[in-house]
């Protein structure tokens, strides 16, 4: 594209070069209190590894922190997983974790290294730094992607469902660079982990961090204890729609869950009847789940529910109505009502349990 017709349509920001920028980042995130990197950033090394194999370019992953030791294993398993180089900024001065100046660190990183995309997984985490990330470095950023590909030109494709999921919007920001993303948690798979590839671990200087000062101090950390498994992580996941109905129903599924050691978790349509919280709503609007088993109780089956389901490993459909849209879907449908059904697995799974204490 001409400088004249970039500046008519980048007035304020201008366009960028892209042959100036090269390599495929991925922002890896830590769980401090774990002293592990989160299995969500390491889901993203696939989609990263894929554009750096269509662009002829690496993969490097980025790594911040205050525990040099957690963040020398982190950097690790990125390799083990794919990931060619890894950038860590360690410093106390990030300790505890503050938003800008995680951002601004990052930004500065890039504006050193020149990236030509940078991915970020949309964990509470990432989608608040993403942003800030994004508008320091004037540049567009695309959430919630499920897909990405490369077009002939070399722009990043970015590939998430608008308009309730009734169509796929490819997006791509041509005039400047990084180009950046944000992708749900579960919706790619982990690559297998190689402990023989070998990468470098690059350990920057804090230089990134002179003149940042947080405007917000955090005075005090409060942790909430979780009694259970968030569905995302759950084996078992057996969730209920609006076919189901009412809390008695919704009592009946989690029995059937805890019988399998899983959870329950619900519909678009069953958060909005307030008979399940939304941290448990599966969907395009909720959370994407990768359980070995899927029930789906009284769920029609509409495209953005499937969107939240895509990675499960088998799910089985129990809805009264034979052409609902779940049917498709699923490895195993019921055309039933769902009350003649869930009592009965209920009975079976008693059974099995009972012979398995008798032994």
């Amino acid at each position: 594209m001409a400088a004249v017709e970039c500046e008519k349509l980048c007035p304020e920001w201008g366009c960028t070069d892209p042959s100036e920028y090269r390599g495929v980042w991925v922002v890896g995130e830590l769980d401090e209190e774990a002293g592990t990197i989160s299995e969500y950033s390491l889901q993203l090394l696939t989609p990263a590894r894929m554009v750096a194999d269509k662009r002829g370019t690496w993969v490097e992953g980025v790594l911040l922190g205050y525990d040099r030791g957690a963040l020398e294993r982190a950097a690790r398993e990125m390799i083990y997983h794919g990931a060619d180089r890894v950038r860590v900024l360690y410093s106390e001065r990030l300790k505890p974790y503050n938003a800008e100046v995680y951002a601004k660190a990052i930004a500065r990183t890039a504006e050193r290294y020149k990236p030509e995309v940078v991915f970020f997984a949309a964990t509470m985490r990432g989608r608040e730094l993403a942003p800030y990330v994004a508008n320091t470095l004037r540049t567009g950023i695309t959430a919630d992607c499920t897909q990405f590909d490369v077009d002939k030109d070399g722009n990043l494709l970015m590939i998430r469902p608008p308009f309730a999921a009734i169509l796929l919007a490819y997006i791509k920001t041509p005039n400047r660079r990084p180009q950046m993303a944000t992708a749900r948690p579960n919706v790619f798979p982990t690559p297998p982990r190689d402990e023989s590839r070998r990468g470098e671990v690059v350990w920057e200087d804090e230089s990134l961090l002179e003149g940042i000062r947080p405007r917000a101090r955090l005075l005090k950390v409060r942790r909430l204890e979780r009694r259970e498994t968030p569905i995302e992580k759950a084996e078992y996941v057996v969730a209920g729609g609006r076919g189901v109905g009412t809390p008695e129903g919704f009592r009946m599924l989690e029995e059937l869950a805890n019988l399998l050691g899983g959870v329950v978790a619900g519909s678009r349509k069953a958060v909005d009847l307030g008979l399940i919280p939304h941290e448990k709503q599966v969907g395009q609007t909720g959370k994407s789940v990768r359980a070995k088993l899927y029930i789906a109780v009284g769920i029609s089956g509409a495209a953005q529910h499937v969107i939240g389901i895509r990675e499960c490993r088998v799910v089985v459909a129990i809805n009264k109505d034979p052409e609902a849209p779940i049917f498709r879907h699923a490895d195993y449908g019921i055309v039933a009502d769902w009350k003649d059904v869930v009592p009965l697995l209920i009975q079976e799974l008693r059974k099995l349990a009972a012979e398995r204490g008798r032994r």
